[in-house]
């Protein structure tokens, strides 16, 4: 028998063209500005926007956290540009390699080593976008829980970037 699984799911709509929040979720410049908790920053972010490709961050704590960094990658396995990216999430080494949870420091029992990530984006009527999230692979509801806290302050970080600043062309 498989093992139970959790998911995250989160809808929010942003005050924002889909094209805008597109860019959040793949311009480094972006992702630098929202990508972490409440306190924490982003001083990196790399982008290989392809099937095959991948999105790397990194993720820093606040001093009083100790300022540690995480590495992410983001192994993108399909994307419909301004409306479709999922992605495979890894925690991983300073160099990009796959690590597992615990060598990441992941204090808290039932989350993935890797997971299976979608971001749905639907342009409303009115000019704004509605996002729908997805991770899978979460085995116990606490960690799914603090997975959905993290990634809800993130979210309202990048509402506060997509909601004050226009679509801007790449650097």
């Amino acid at each position: 028998m498989a093992e139970k699984t959790f998911e995250v799911r989160v809808q929010r709509e942003f005050d924002a063209p889909v094209e805008r929040v597109w860019a959040a979720w793949t311009e480094p410049r972006d992702l630098r500005e929202w990508w972490g908790p409440a306190g924490f920053t982003c001083p990196r972010a790399e982008v290989d926007l392809r099937p095959g490709g991948r999105i790397f961050v990194t993720m820093r704590a606040p001093a009083e956290w100790g300022g540690f960094e995480q590495h992410t990658t983001w192994d993108i396995t399909e994307i419909e540009p301004r409306r479709l990216l999922r992605y495979v999430f890894h925690f991983a080494d300073a160099e990009g390699d796959a690590i597992s949870a615990s060598e990441a420091g992941i204090p808290a029992e039932g989350v993935p080593d890797h997971g299976e990530h979608e971001v749905v984006l639907t342009r409303l009527d009115d000019g704004r976008t509605r996002l729908d999230m997805t991770e899978r692979g979460y085995t116990t509801e606490g960690a799914r829980d603090l997975s959905r806290g993290g990634l809800e302050q993130c979210l309202d970080k990048m509402a506060a970037l997509v909601e004050a600043t226009p679509q801007q062309p790449p650097p």
